[in-house]
């Protein structure tokens, strides 16, 4: 189909933690994948970053929705909500539903048929005229500027909010992967629930990612370490207020299960690769991408458990969307669904 006398094209990475759009190839939208609706009427208040201020503060008028669980939808509404405003937010001074408009959104290679047609009919509800998807490892391929068609193989690690995904990739074809529910979320949970039980203290989400981001770590021996990290909670029995250091190597010890998980899964994933690709990526070395990549030392510990060198990308949280984007141009990609 010739796509030449659409005007308007738009690519979305609709991320369990954050959601990028690109629309005539730039970069527009790169908001938290959160909704603030009112209780009473079902009126939105507020998408991306003012909601996420308004997330565990709100008001008994206020709800606040993360739609995305896992890498998929799992609140129809709240994400075709979201998903509307957010193009509003994009392109204000023209309606969503004109006919000159297509979409691409990536999903995770894990996805179900059920959970495909969830993200279609958000979509196509929220003003798609045209519509295709992309499986989110291919599209970090892409975004990271692999060539994706070529004879080789390549392989890429997305851990992004919801879901990691690990895929071998050549001739445009995803050849061996696999998409586990742990990734960036889990690792969020994991520093509340160890907060809870070492230091007795009740710590919400926005609070633990901060903890995430000051003193996340991978290994518990890094060169180049962070300041622990100091945080203010209550206690959960006296409701005291309590102040409490956080070292690297405290996150790094309460994070080794989830990053075993990761690690077992890169292994199942090269155990499933042809002899002849395995050869391309222990020449090229293995790619890291989306958020997670950014936990310090993973790529030296992942690399040291593998035994083949990781690769942090480039701005590894923005792979996705870019890749997306890239297929956003090229439509008549093999890869690409409807």
């Amino acid at each position: 189909m010739n796509f030449s006398f659409f005007s308007k094209a738009v690519a979305i990475d609709l991320g369990t933690a954050n959601t990028v759009i690109f629309m005539d190839d730039k970069k527009v939208i790169d908001e938290p994948s959160i909704i603030a609706i009112d209780r009473l009427s079902g009126k939105v208040v507020a998408v991306g970053k003012k909601a996420k201020e308004m997330h565990e503060k709100e008001s008994p008028n206020i709800r606040t929705i993360r739609p995305l669980k896992d890498g998929v939808i799992a609140d129809f509404d709240a994400a075709e909500s979201m998903i509307r405003e957010f193009i509003k937010m994009a392109n204000p001074k023209r309606s969503i539903f004109a006919p000159s408009y297509r979409m691409v959104v990536c999903i995770p290679s894990g996805s179900t048929e059920v959970e495909k047609r969830a993200v279609r009919d958000a979509a196509e509800h929220s003003g798609a005229r045209d519509f295709q998807m992309i499986y989110e490892p291919m599209a970090a391929a892409l975004g990271i500027g692999l060539n994706v068609t070529a004879p080789s193989g390549s392989m890429i690690v997305d851990i992004g909010g919801g879901t990691t995904e690990i895929a071998v990739i050549s001739l445009g074809g995803i050849v061996a992967d696999e998409s586990i529910k742990v990734a960036g979320d889990t690792f969020t949970a994991e520093i509340q629930q160890y907060l809870r039980q070492q230091y007795n203290i009740r710590v919400g989400e926005i609070s633990a990612e901060l903890v995430k981001l000051e003193v996340g770590a991978a290994m518990s021996n890094l060169e180049d370490a962070p300041e622990p990290y100091v945080i203010i909670a209550p206690n959960v029995m006296t409701v005291h207020p309590v102040v409490s250091n956080i070292s690297y190597q405290e996150i790094a010890h309460c994070l080794d299960k989830s990053i075993s998980k990761i690690e077992n899964s890169i292994l199942s994933v090269l155990e499933h690769t042809p002899p002849e690709l395995y050869g391309d990526i222990v020449k090229k070395g293995i790619f890291l991408t989306g958020g997670g990549a950014m936990l310090r030392g993973l790529a030296q510990r992942l690399s040291h458990k593998v035994n083949i060198e990781f690769h942090v990308a480039e701005d590894p949280l923005r792979a996705v969307a870019r890749g997306t984007g890239v297929a956003l141009k090229n439509p008549s990609y093999p890869f690409l669904m409807r």
